[in-house]
């Protein structure tokens, strides 16, 4: 296949367009290399990338209208990973027009670059934000989400709804994916395992909202590579079974569905730190605060539809995607 990878100098795109490679399909990775974080370590994922037959990269906006229509005419790719976005909770406190741009903007130019030219099946990255003021555990697929409590949020569940109006008007099967709290080796400098790790390194206290009251259902970022491969094969068909007079949020009576992705297993946010600061061999100082706006106590997924679906769910124990992690970032880092 040849499949357009969005975001693929990201942290989950990188392994994404890896993984595609591997097994011989051909990728064009897109993205603006924009500097929320430091663009040094997207050129670095990129290395392994762009020295592999098959691969092409494109620097591109996603908001980029004639960009983007002329990517997916000059290409005619058979799948897409949507992958690209303005990321981060927090920072959609500070600037929500990037927001916006990418996620909402963007995202309309990706259907559109979908439905004009035949693409098979789209899967997108949603977010388990999109749960926000949820307090029902496990969060399911099942349940409705309309109460996000970040813009970031909000966006991702807009993505979802948009992504159903073009399976129902032009028949794309369409798949968002509900991330859980991803990390590992590559993982994104504005995340709590650098955050963390980098602070206890240099010997400075680390900051523990909520009191270290939160739980967050951490997800090791193979996991979520196999979960979006498999779902990626797997193109969204519409559930014949949906009931219109109870309906499911998670897929409808068009080729549309919803899946979380998550490990099944959260963890205090202080069980993580011990783990980190085992791997480290060196305990944090901990500055104890309240609960960030945007933040939610906690974060628990379902995984039983993306079990049926596709016959995998995460598994990857705490403690052994934080030693993995912490060996890359004294490697990467030289500490």
């Amino acid at each position: 296949m040849k499949v357009l990878v969005t975001g693929a100098a990201g942290f989950i795109g990188s392994y994404v367009s890896q993984r595609l490679l591997d097994r011989g399909d051909k990728v064009v990775g897109m993205d603006n290399l924009n500097d929320y974080y430091d663009p040094q370590l997207k050129l670095e994922r990129l290395k392994p990338l762009e020295a592999k037959a098959g691969f092409r990269f494109v620097k591109l906006d996603l908001a980029d209208r004639q960009g983007m229509e002329r990517l997916f005419a000059e290409e005619k790719f058979d799948k897409v990973v949507h992958l690209g976005a303005q990321a981060g909770v927090r920072y959609s406190l500070k600037n929500p027009h990037a927001y916006i741009d990418s996620n909402l903007v963007g995202f309309t130019n990706i259907l559109e670059g979908c439905r004009h030219n035949q693409v098979k099946h789209l899967a997108y990255a949603s977010s388990s934000s999109v749960y926000g003021g949820n307090t029902k555990m496990p969060f399911s697929e099942h349940d409705p989400v309309d109460h996000p409590v970040s813009l970031y949020a909000a966006t991702k569940k807009a993505n979802e709804l948009m992504a159903h109006t073009y399976s129902h008007l032009y028949g794309l099967p369409t798949t968002g994916l509900r991330f859980f709290t991803v990390y590992g080796p590559w993982g994104r400098p504005d995340m709590a395992p650098i955050l963390f790790t980098k602070a206890i390194l240099e010997g400075r206290s680390i900051d523990v909202f909520n009191h270290g009251n939160t739980r967050r259902d951490f997800t090791y970022i193979d996991d979520i590579v196999e979960g979006v491969i498999r779902v990626l094969d797997k193109t969204a068909t519409a559930n014949e079974a949906f009931d219109p007079l109870q309906p499911d949020p998670g897929s409808s009576r068009v080729p549309y569905r919803v899946f979380n992705i998550g490990n099944n297993s959260p963890v205090p946010l202080m069980e993580f730190i011990a783990a980190i600061e085992k791997a480290l061999g060196v305990e944090a100082k901990k500055n104890f605060l309240p609960m960030q706006d945007g933040d939610v106590p906690a974060t628990y997924a379902d995984v039983s539809a993306l079990d049926e679906w596709v016959g995998f769910a995460p598994n990857t124990p705490i403690q052994e995607g934080v030693r993995r992690f912490v060996e890359w970032y004294r490697g990467y880092y030289e500490q």
